[in-house]
């Protein structure tokens, strides 16, 4: 089991009592956007993170007064620590450009909000760390390599672009399903095994692909 874990999800794991749970420990609804600059360069991905009941209950303990869901201003702290302790794990966003890797700089209109049945989504903005034109392929992938946390994309509207040119447009590439020796692994002593660098979860990772004329 990894040995560092982003933010408040450490703390999250030194609070299972013990549960022999086996991979993955989060659940996270990704709903994402991607950014264009007015001259039509791709300019970087909104991402909106919305946490599973148990993982929300934890965050908000002690937050929100009278039964109501805690505002963005007292999410704010675990916002915070979320978004500088995620920069150890590349946001858990992956990118391509023109076949090779294309990287983010820090995160951006960062905020935490909890709706009325008290689930936790996290927003924010992944720049790139330059702009690229939109007429060369350009993916991205959002997943934990370790597969502690599962992200997957929702079923509606899960990719939308925001001040595209004319004529662009997304398509989701799901992965392979799973070997069945594969799947008979999947145990809490195969994760902790793990070599380290191992990068099991792109084999459950969707990829978002943008094509502009």
């Amino acid at each position: 089991m990894r040995s560092k874990l982003p933010g408040v999800l450490a703390v999250f794991l030194a609070l299972l009592p013990g549960l022999a749970l086996a991979h993955p420990h989060v659940w996270v609804a990704v709903r994402s956007e991607v950014a264009f600059t007015p001259d039509g360069k791709i300019r970087g991905v909104r991402h909106a993170w919305t946490f599973d009941e148990m993982y929300s209950a934890f965050a908000l303990q002690g937050l929100g007064k009278d039964g109501k869901p805690p505002t963005r201003e007292e999410l704010a702290p675990i916002a915070k620590v979320n978004a500088d302790s995620l920069a150890e794990f590349e946001y858990f966003t992956f990118a391509k450009y023109d076949n090779a890797k294309a990287s983010f700089g820090p995160p951006e209109d960062v905020f935490l909000e909890a709706d009325d049945k008290k689930i936790v989504t996290m927003h924010f903005v992944l720049p790139l760390e330059k702009p690229v034109s939109a007429r060369k392929p350009f993916s991205f992938q959002v997943y934990d390599p370790t597969y502690f946390v599962a992200f997957d994309f929702e079923k509606q509207n899960p990719v939308a672009l925001a001040a595209a040119p004319s004529g662009c447009s997304t398509s989701l590439v799901q992965p392979k399903p799973l070997l069945a020796t594969e799947t008979q692994k999947l145990s809490e002593a195969f994760f902790s095994n793990m070599s380290p660098g191992a990068d099991f979860g792109i084999k459950l990772a969707t990829r978002v692909v943008v094509a502009c004329p």
